[in-house]
């Protein structure tokens, strides 16, 4: 096992560059932080390396003996951490894709909020949603915060950055059936059959679904707002809206 004690090390610098979007992207790997994400990604077959700080405890189920294991020194251990009181563990993890059977996907334009896209990723696991395509102008998936808010869901869903212009009409080629949230002209959600193979529309914070990715929808749904709210957050409209699909 190796031991890291200084601050100025390459390895800690290399590391550190996981902690920026370009640095996962030429790298293709990530860093988590925490026991349960670790673990996850341990379960998934993710890991690339395990991190600890040389205060940690290594769960006992975890075989150091078949992983690349780097002890750091507390003090540099905290470098990497981005929470307010870190654990003290860490992982470098592939960004290998999930590969799921698409049944039903959760598309989300322009998400801008990382604890919103993580929130939807975790809900989409929770309620058996296989696939999430992200458009452009979504927040990077990788990012510390999304991974913290998804609790290790990032390992269970095909998660993919794509075109939605491109990549709606190719669902709708192969049977999808394409719901998108809106305001105006649309049905209630609970006034809606939903077909087998669905494509779900979440859009942005502020600005809902981009008019063009709008128009590649076959039916509009909306959430009625029942108080005086002016409308919902985006990850609970996301929510209440695959729960109605899994249950329906």
């Amino acid at each position: 096992m190796t031991k890291i004690t200084s601050t100025k090390s390459e390895t800690i610098k290399r590391l550190k560059r996981l902690m920026t979007k370009k640095g996962r992207q030429e790298s293709g790997q990530f860093l988590v932080e925490g026991e349960h994400l670790v673990d996850e990604a341990i379960r998934a077959g993710r890991l690339v390396q395990l991190i600890m700080g040389e205060s940690y405890r290594p769960k006992s189920s975890w075989r150091l003996d078949e992983m690349l294991v780097l002890e750091l020194s507390d003090h540099v251990a905290d470098l990497l951490s981005e929470t307010e009181k870190t654990q003290g563990v860490f992982a470098v993890v592939k960004m290998t894709p999930v590969e799921r059977k698409m049944k039903h996907v959760l598309v989300l334009d322009r998400i801008q909020d990382p604890g919103n896209l993580g929130t939807m990723i975790r809900t989409a696991d929770a309620a058996g949603f296989d696939t999430v395509f992200l458009g452009k102008g979504t927040v990077d998936p990788f990012n510390a915060k999304v991974v913290r808010a998804t609790q290790g869901s990032l390992f269970h869903v095909n998660i993919q950055s794509v075109d939605l212009l491109d990549t709606l009409p190719e669902l709708k080629s192969l049977g999808f059936h394409v719901y998108g949230t809106a305001l105006s002209n649309a049905k209630s959600y609970d006034q809606v059959a939903f077909n087998d193979q669905i494509a779900l529309v979440i859009g942005n914070e502020a600005q809902g679904v981009h008019d063009d990715v709008l128009a590649l929808c076959d039916t509009r749904v909306h959430i009625p707002v029942i108080g005086e709210a002016e409308s919902l957050n985006a990850a609970v409209a996301a929510g209440i809206l695959m729960y109605r699909i899994a249950l329906q």
